[in-house]
């Protein structure tokens, strides 16, 4: 009986509302653990899960059968949820609507893990704006400036 092969890998990155530094050293860790398992609850692969204070990549293999933005939707809302019950927020946690998805083939895989793996690094030579760009237009995505996430710099911060 014939089978349905595949091999899908994708690079998911989203944001924290108004880019507010809620994603806490003190509980960041706890997050992407519980997000690794609303991956896996999902049978899906969770390669990798980090980010920065204000927003987060995920690295994840899919079935064919998954529905990205109904995928995106319950990490989001069940993750929220998480923080927001655990109360380790000092505002109501929220993520940004949107989000970018980027897919990679089977041999980047090790790049992209550890290019996840080493977000603190790699944000403090590169703001999350330039980054996030620079993933649109290496992908050759067609995007209007104004339909990003909200992009504040540290000086115009939301207090």
């Amino acid at each position: 009986m014939p089978n349905t092969y595949s091999q899908i890998s994708m690079h998911i990155i989203f944001a924290v509302k108004h880019r507010e530094a809620l994603i806490l050293p003190d509980f960041r860790d706890n997050l992407f653990r519980y997000i690794h398992g609303i991956i896996k609850g999902k049978n899906q692969k969770s390669f990798a899960v980090n980010g920065a204070s204000d927003h987060i990549h995920i690295f994840t293999g899919l079935t064919p059968t998954i529905f990205i933005p109904d995928f995106v939707r319950d990490i989001k809302s069940d993750s929220s949820l998480y923080v927001n019950q655990n109360r380790w927020s000092p505002r109501k946690f929220h993520w940004q609507d949107g989000y970018g998805v980027f897919s990679h083939s089977r041999s980047q895989r090790d790049c992209v893990i550890k290019y996840i793996l080493n977000q603190e690094e790699h944000h403090s030579k590169k703001s999350f704006k330039s980054e996030y760009i620079g993933f649109l237009e290496k992908a050759g995505v067609d995007f209007d400036s104004k339909y990003l996430f909200e992009f504040f710099d540290s000086k115009h911060a939301r207090p």
